[in-house]
């Protein structure tokens, strides 16, 4: 399995697909999701307009226009609430979709933010723990996909690498 933890700024990375921490309406919004479609350009919100939003835990994919990556996949992150309103189960799939819409789309390489852990307040080091094991359950029937967590601090760097220390120890 080719999974990496890198402290990087994902609308850099020369990937198949960078993973946008969107909000629902998909068009635009601050950290990630700004970032992301500053360096894309106006033709990613113009083609964004056309999705019509997407749920909480639910991913959408578009074109990378500007960007390195030629696609961006787009997914919901839950807002935390102290964990009562099922957002392990929304995060994971959040992770889970978006590999799935790679998948499909023959892609053989995705980047991922650390999805809701800014102003979504999910805690990081649960956040890592799910994403790591969503990557791995899924890697192992498609072990051909480069999976990368672009980290964008070193502190989340370290916390999304002791993760996917322990989920290879498991």
């Amino acid at each position: 399995m080719d999974v990496r933890v890198l402290h990087a700024d994902i609308t850099t990375l020369q990937v198949d697909a960078i993973v946008n921490a969107a909000n629902n309406s998909l068009l635009g919004g601050g950290g990630v999701d700004g970032a992301i479609h500053r360096a894309a350009g106006p033709e990613l919100l113009a083609e964004c307009r056309t999705l019509h939003g997407c749920p909480t835990g639910e991913a959408k994919i578009t074109r990378g226009y500007a960007l390195p990556a030629r696609h961006v996949i787009h997914t919901v992150g839950p807002v935390w609430h102290g964990g009562q309103r099922n957002e392990d189960t929304l995060l994971a799939g959040c992770y889970r979709n978006s590999l799935q819409l790679a998948f499909d789309h023959e892609l053989e390489s995705i980047a991922f933010p650390s999805i809701s852990t800014g102003v979504y307040r999910f805690p990081i080091e649960r956040a890592s723990r799910i994403a790591l094991r969503e990557v791995t359950a899924f890697l192992e029937a498609h072990p051909q996909m480069q999976v990368l967590f672009a980290c964008f601090s070193e502190q989340d760097r370290a916390v999304y690498q002791a993760a996917l220390t322990v989920s290879f120890q498991d």
